[in-house]
């Protein structure tokens, strides 16, 4: 049944949507923005307030996408995700989720507080507690693709009626939104694949290809929309040392480590990649040089505080930016290029820009 207050569904243009959405994303190749992708769908089509897309590890459920603009605004983004990605879902906890992605169910539930006892699955209201936020209406769907392997699992939540109010998920949703998961099951397979060839074999950063790619597309976006857009390249300072004092076992320890952090310590939608050697270059989305030079500063005394296994390692790091570092991807990178020369040449473990 539909609940009044719930906008009309045509399902006859609600299926030629679906035909485009599979579309655009199976020519999708970069694996976080077709995730951000199906969840944004997802809450299109159902007028979900929020939702969640977990990805399956072995035997975990890991937050892969979170939206939810209200909590975004009182929290911020970064604080939102961390409170949530914080802990992953063990599959086989009575969780809503973990008894989706192993059932292959669908569950369209009015009321998580109000689930019977005698239910293979439960709400836990801690999530919402850490959020100070109130999930009621859910519709946790699987991603499945034709094998029947489930690789995830979207969480659709508090459908919103046409005066704001959250009511329940039409029942009309879980076809469509079903046809929708079985697609970006495929999109989402079909990614991981590409995104093993766009994948350095040593740190799991993405490589020097993937940063050529990325750095292109960027860059038209930048032309675009006029957002800054800036480079960070990073270089470990006398690295040959390294491998020549302690081998190159340690010296590979040592890049998987500086990897690690530049991808702990970078927003989201920030791009680590490995450059070449012990050389790795971050594109910075919508940043401009004074977010630049945070960033370069930050990343500089997170690794010199590190405890490496083998002893202190600092890094070196030049950044530039679009517009006022040139007019061309390849004007941003020789611009961060002969910054990185310069924070080398006057002594290392530094930042310097042009």
């Amino acid at each position: 049944m539909r609940h009044p207050e719930l906008p009309a569904l045509n399902m006859t243009q609600a299926f030629r949507d679906l035909v485009q959405i599979g579309i655009t994303l199976t020519s999708e190749r970069n694996l976080a923005t077709l995730l951000e992708r199906i969840l944004s769908e997802g809450r299109r089509f159902t007028h979900a307030e929020a939702g969640t897309l977990f990805l399956r590890e072995g035997d975990l459920l890991r937050f892969a996408v979170v939206q939810n603009e209200r909590l975004a605004r009182e929290l911020g983004e970064d604080e939102m995700r961390r409170r949530l990605q914080e802990e992953p879902l063990q599959l086989r906890e009575l969780s809503l989720a973990g008894h989706v992605a192993l059932t292959g169910d669908i569950l369209n539930l009015h009321d998580t507080y109000a689930i019977p006892p005698d239910r293979p699955y439960s709400f836990d209201p801690r999530v919402d507690a850490r959020l100070d936020y109130r999930t009621q209406s859910i519709l946790v769907v699987p991603l499945q693709d034709p094998a029947g392997n489930i690789l995830g699992v979207l969480e659709l939540l508090n459908a919103l009626g046409r005066n704001g109010a959250i009511v329940p998920f039409d029942a009309q949703y879980e076809g469509l939104v079903r046809s929708l998961a079985s697609q970006a099951a495929v999109a989402i397979r079909n990614a991981r694949l590409e995104d093993l060839s766009f994948k350095d074999a040593l740190t799991d950063v993405y490589n020097r290809r993937y940063f050529m790619v990325r750095m292109e597309e960027e860059f038209k976006r930048h032309t675009r929309f006029v957002e800054p857009l800036a480079l960070a390249l990073v270089d470990l300072d006398h690295f040959k040392d390294v491998n020549d004092r302690f081998g190159h076992r340690t010296g590979d320890e040592a890049l998987r480590d500086v990897a690690r952090l530049l991808l702990k310590h970078s927003r989201s939608f920030s791009v680590v990649t490995r450059y070449g050697g012990d050389e790795f270059a971050i594109i910075l989305v919508n940043t401009g040089r004074l977010g630049a030079l945070t960033y370069g500063e930050r990343i500089r005394a997170v690794v010199e505080q590190h405890a490496f296994g083998h002893g202190r390692v600092t890094v070196s790091l030049g950044v530039a930016c679009l517009p006022d570092d040139g007019t061309s991807a390849d004007d941003l990178i020789a611009a961060a290029d002969r910054a990185l020369y310069d924070a080398k040449r006057l002594g290392r473990n530094r930042v310097a820009a042009p």
